[in-house]
């Protein structure tokens, strides 16, 4: 079974990529409603190849179950150019989550078409099992909350780095 998003943010594609791999920002998804917590050392930044577990709870109070997130970064192209996708296919570890046999999360992000500096999202959640048709319509709604998240967020992502010193020393 799957869930499917597309939508633009406003954002460019560059800011995007990194809220992508901020743990700050993928908590800022859920919240208030849901808490992620890491279980060890959160990392400042995910990167491909990481396993980080994290406790999923109601308003950081009642536990609803662990989640191993598993990185991996990828890209590709499509007929407007450069696509970078994150996936997370880790599992549920703990909770009602940990009936499904299958967990596939995969965004992908690019300059939205006609418009570089707004980022088209794109997210597939694909799950399975026995108790993947009892649970679809509660990620169904999760993951329309987290499209609402995702846009309301997008503009603070983006930053101006500061300028690099050039004066000699």
């Amino acid at each position: 079974m799957r869930i499917l998003l597309k939508f633009v943010v406003d954002c460019d594609v560059d800011a995007a990529w990194r809220a992508l791999h901020s743990p700050r920002a993928v908590a800022e998804l859920y919240g208030p409603l849901m808490s992620v917590d890491a279980l060890g050392d959160m990392p400042t930044s995910f990167s491909s190849g990481d396993d980080v577990p994290v406790q999923m709870s109601v308003a950081g109070v009642l536990p609803v179950g662990r989640q191993l997130i598993s990185v991996a970064d990828r890209e590709t192209e499509d007929g407007n150019g450069r696509v970078r996708v994150f996936r997370d296919w880790g599992v549920p570890l703990t909770g009602p989550l940990a009936a499904l046999d299958v967990w596939d999360h995969q965004m992908a992000v690019s300059a939205a078409p006609g418009e570089p500096r707004r980022t088209l999202w794109r997210e597939r959640l694909t799950i399975g099992g026995a108790a993947a048709p009892a649970l679809w319509p509660m990620l169904w709604a999760t993951w329309q909350w987290r499209a609402a998240r995702i846009r309301a967020l997008a503009p603070t992502w983006a930053y101006d780095p500061e300028p690099a010193d050039e004066s000699p020393e």
